[in-house]
């Protein structure tokens, strides 16, 4: 029964860490169509978007989206705001999502680009934790195989 017992231990712990990364979800909004995605954000009109199910850019063919981002825009003294998922590009600045990539030009236009992936919403995967139901199955079977034994 110890051959049994450590393909069940091996198969469940495979089930219960394997399926749990899911991918980042990112609010998906524009401010000239709803304007609640502007700072501040309210999320109860817009969508969290699994970006793991987006399409793809034709562009950029098999790079699949990562991150979330947040575009902050100001063109001729207008405040635009772009929430989605990000296909290109770092987290943050230099790694910390803290901080946000700010530009400016001519003509009274300035952009804020702020890029995440530690949680959803802005934005991240799901840690890597076992499901309560997985681990109420792994201790079924270590007691079924102990009482078969």
């Amino acid at each position: 029964m110890t051959g049994i017992w450590r393909i069940m231990t091996a198969l469940t712990i495979i089930i219960m860490l394997a399926p749990n990364v899911m991918g980042i979800k990112c609010w998906n909004c524009r401010s000239n169509n709803d304007p609640k995605c502007a700072d501040p954000f309210d999320n109860s009109t817009v969508p969290i978007t699994d970006c793991t199910q987006e399409r793809g850019l034709p562009h950029l063919p098999g790079v699949r989206p990562t991150m979330c981002r947040k575009i902050r825009q100001k063109v001729n003294g207008e405040w635009r705001y772009f929430r989605d998922c990000a296909y290109l590009g770092e987290v943050g600045i230099q790694g910390d999502e803290r901080f946000c990539l700010m530009r400016t030009g001519t003509y009274n236009i300035f952009l804020e680009y702020c890029t995440c992936n530690s949680k959803d919403g802005c934005n991240a995967s799901y840690m890597i934790t076992p499901t309560p139901f997985m681990l109420v199955l792994l201790i079924g079977f270590s007691c079924l195989l102990k009482y078969i034994s």
